[in-house]
């Protein structure tokens, strides 16, 4: 249970301080990208023992493919995740809806089109959310597949992730993460909701990819 509860904790963590740092900051490039990066490296040294830190649904799949984890604690992961990115989601609500000046009807759900600040077509935040899922979870599967760089995994799978960010804000606004997408667009409701699939979606292939592309091709590792 305490596993389960630590990708919770991280889950919230994660969407309460980077989705509300683009809130406050009104989706300041570096300052998001920090957020969420930094909301890694902070849980992974206070949970990282415990759960791993995945708090992401599409780690948890690339863990399951390449057998680190068991199909009963992937679905307890993600059931815990997507509970975590609805706890956070709504205490962002909560802050927003009592800070004057602030916009409380919208929670930094991602989007294309005309929810993009590029106007990236469907696909091509489909091909966005592949290659950057990709990347962050090709570091983390060979960040964690050596104990020697332990000590540092938590460094490194943070700044990966402020690195995808500062490329993907402007396209979709970074999912890499169906849970920390899912959470926003429910409460955000309307075309926010409607294109969440691809959020969950794109990330999932791209984890997949990412798992199958390292299990043969570090095959020594």
């Amino acid at each position: 249970m305490r596993k389960y509860i630590s990708e919770f904790i991280g889950t919230c963590v994660l969407v309460l301080f980077g989705c509300g740092t683009a809130m406050v900051t009104g989706g300041d490039l570096v300052a998001t990208a920090l957020a969420f990066g930094l909301s890694i490296v902070a849980m992974a040294y206070v949970i990282g023992n415990i759960s791993g830190c995945h708090v992401n649904p599409a780690v948890s799949l690339a863990m399951l493919i390449n057998k680190k984890m068991s199909a009963k604690d992937f679905a307890l992961y993600v059931v815990a995740q997507v509970l975590g990115a609805f706890a956070g989601a709504a205490l962002l609500k909560l802050i927003l809806v009592n800070a004057a000046g602030l916009d409380a009807a919208s929670l930094g759900a991602n989007g294309f089109g005309e929810l993009s600040a590029t106007g990236i077509s469907m696909v091509g935040a489909i091909i966005v959310e592949i290659i950057l899922t990709f990347v962050f979870l090709y570091t983390i599967l060979g960040v964690t597949s050596d104990e020697s760089k332990g000590s540092v995994a938590g460094i490194v799978i943070g700044l990966t992730l402020t690195f995808v960010h500062i490329i993907g804000i402007k396209l979709t606004g970074t999912s890499v993460n169906p849970a920390r997408s899912l959470a926003p667009a429910v409460l955000m409701g309307g075309e926010a909701l409607k294109q969440v699939w691809v959020f969950i979606v794109a990330p999932f292939v791209g984890s997949a990819l990412a798992a199958v592309c390292f299990k043969y091709l570090n095959k020594e590792n």
